[in-house]
């Protein structure tokens, strides 16, 4: 895998953005009436993340589109720019056209007006959007505030206000969780917990990233004998022992994860069923198209992990590095495949996750 895949890959999703920043309907609301009368259009009480079918799905459709115009800081991909790009990872991956259009249509939203509103609702409602959408909230913030690119830092700075509510409100809800939840949908506390790590991290937010870290210690660290076989439901987007590990490996040295990984998944295969693709058998339900987001999430944890196992010297890191090397290639295909089918139950959030695995497949050359 290398670069190319994404360069093929930009204009698609570019248009995938577009598309669903000017889709306000159909939309699934997660607002808590508090009486007869409370009953806002998505615009009012979301004014800059209304679209794409639900707020999360709008948050990341921004991520993805910061990513198209200058790099990803903060993820695992580190801001590296495509091949010929000249300014440090700042170049964009899609063409003029493209790039002025995206700028306009996130421009739009991303203005401190509008995202005072989204901050308030945040802070009025402390458990909406745990930890799923806190998490690509501060993946947008770190992509960025990081960049070299004038626009994406004005609109970082525009994002620090919700950066210190959920600094805030994930620290306080970490610090009173005593257990985390293990499922494979938006709840799953590892997956979120392991994206805001790498952008508090990024955004130079010590106390944010040391709650996260300690979380993941307190939760996770005498994990023993995950059953692979058994995680599997039939709307997950999410490995969560996958999740779980992608974590660990962001809190412990290299040694320390590959002796941690041996003993989370000790019997790990090439047949195993945490490593098997999945197939969606419609295309139009927006449930069972959350197995292709399985794929996709499963290939890039799995080159992440691959990533951290080499910088170990362990015999155990190396043979679990080559039981998943062989899986790879398999759950990128299965996920890419899943974008093809144009329906919106799937696009309204699926190019992100490729997007996010296609860099950390790239990461691995």
């Amino acid at each position: 895998m290398d670069n190319d895949l994404r360069v093929q890959a930009a204009p698609d999703y570019a248009a995938v953005v577009l598309g669903n920043l000017s889709e306000p309907f159909p939309h699934s609301a997660h607002h808590t009436q508090v009486s007869a009368e409370d009953r806002p259009t998505p615009e009012q009480i979301h004014p800059a993340f209304y679209t794409s079918f639900d707020w999360h799905s709008c948050v990341h459709m921004h991520w993805l589109g910061a990513s198209l115009l200058g790099g990803t800081p903060g993820s695992p991909l580190g801001g590296a720019a495509p091949e010929g790009a000249s300014d440090g990872g700042a170049a964009a991956w899609v063409d003029g056209p493209t790039d002025a259009s995206l700028r306009e249509a996130l421009g739009a939203n991303l203005t401190p007006a509008k995202l005072a509103v989204e901050r308030d609702y945040l802070l009025a409602n402390p458990s909406w959007e745990r930890p799923y959408g806190w998490a690509w909230l501060m993946r947008l913030a770190a992509t960025c505030s990081a960049s070299s690119d004038a626009q994406l830092r004005e609109w970082g700075t525009a994002l620090e206000p919700l950066v210190d509510a959920v600094a805030d409100l994930s620290t306080a809800w970490m610090q009173k969780a005593q257990y985390p939840v293990r499922h494979g949908l938006h709840t799953n506390a590892a997956f979120g917990v392991g994206y805001m790590l790498d952008a508090f991290r990024s955004l130079g937010r010590a106390d944010a990233a040391a709650a996260c870290e300690e979380a993941a210690r307190t939760w996770f660290a005498n994990d023993r004998g995950w059953p692979g076989d058994w995680e599997l439901s039939g709307q997950d987007f999410l490995s969560a022992g996958l999740s779980e590990a992608d974590l660990m490996r962001r809190v412990l040295t290299a040694d320390e994860f590959a002796a941690w990984f041996a003993r989370f998944l000790p019997e790990l295969s090439a047949e195993s069923r945490i490593l098997q693709p999945v197939s969606v058998t419609d295309e139009t339900d927006g449930y069972l198209v959350h197995l292709h987001g399985l794929n996709l999430t499963r290939a890039g944890q799995v080159a992440r992990i691959i990533a951290t196992l080499r910088e170990s010297a362990s015999p155990e890191a190396s043979t679990a590095a080559a039981v998943l090397n062989e899986a790879l290639d398999p759950l990128l295909k299965a996920g890419l495949h899943g974008l093809e089918s144009g329906d919106f139950m799937s696009t309204h959030w699926l190019a992100s996750f490729a997007w996010d695995a296609l860099g950390s497949v790239a990461a691995l050359d």
